[in-house]
């Protein structure tokens, strides 16, 4: 008898965890916008000159967005996505000229830990995704592993708005054995960089449901 009492009473419990979990777990948007500076070069040879170079992404605004769930860490999980309309320009021993245009987007899943003090919340995150790189003029659209890392604060307006701020650093890793930037074929940099670095620094708002 003490065994049929017991089981729904664990069961309640184990029901009434699981929904204060739910409960506690809220589904955000974040638009924001901001600053994309810092790029590093990628040192390259000309494939067909082996005269040796750079090449550097443009510093330009950016715009993306995350969406997520938030954690009672307290803390969020979320999918960002940024976007970057800037150029490819060279540098070192080439003329430093604007080669073509390129979207420069990244795709990641990453968290957030959060350190409350009223309605300020200082935080730090990190992320793992894809860059992607997709420049104009029939050049081949680039995709690398890469990982972000960043700190910020969210200010809470209300209980569904907030306003935020934060840095991220981003690290692409490019293989040093691969050619770069291929034209129909014809593929025109080989490069010898590894990690190819990028800052950001943003302002966004933060929607609750």
């Amino acid at each position: 008898m003490k065994i049929r009492k017991q089981l729904p009473i664990s069961a309640l419990i184990a029901a009434s965890a699981l929904i204060s979990t739910q409960a506690m777990a809220e589904v955000f948007v974040a638009p924001f916008g901001g600053y994309s500076f810092g790029a590093s070069d990628f040192s390259i040879t000309d494939e067909k000159t082996d005269e040796l170079g750079s090449l550097k992404i443009s510093e330009s605004n950016h715009y993306g967005f995350m969406a997520g769930v938030t954690t009672k860490d307290p803390g969020d999980i979320y999918f960002l996505y940024s976007h970057q309309g800037t150029e490819l320009r060279s540098g070192g021993s080439f003329s430093p000229n604007v080669i073509t245009d390129l979207n420069v987007d990244y795709f990641h899943l990453g968290g957030s830990l959060y350190f409350p003090n009223g309605n300020l919340k200082p935080y730090v995150t990190a992320s793992l995704g894809l860059t992607q790189m997709r420049p104009g003029d029939n050049y081949s659209t680039e995709s690398r592993f890469s990982m972000g890392f960043g700190a910020g604060i969210e200010y809470q307006m209300t209980e569904a708005f907030s306003l935020f701020a934060d840095a991220r650093g981003y690290a692409t890793f490019v293989n040093s054995s691969s050619a770069l930037f291929c034209d129909g074929g014809d593929c025109l940099w080989s490069i010898s960089s590894d990690i190819m670095w990028q800052g950001q620094a943003n302002l966004g708002v933060k929607l609750k449901f």
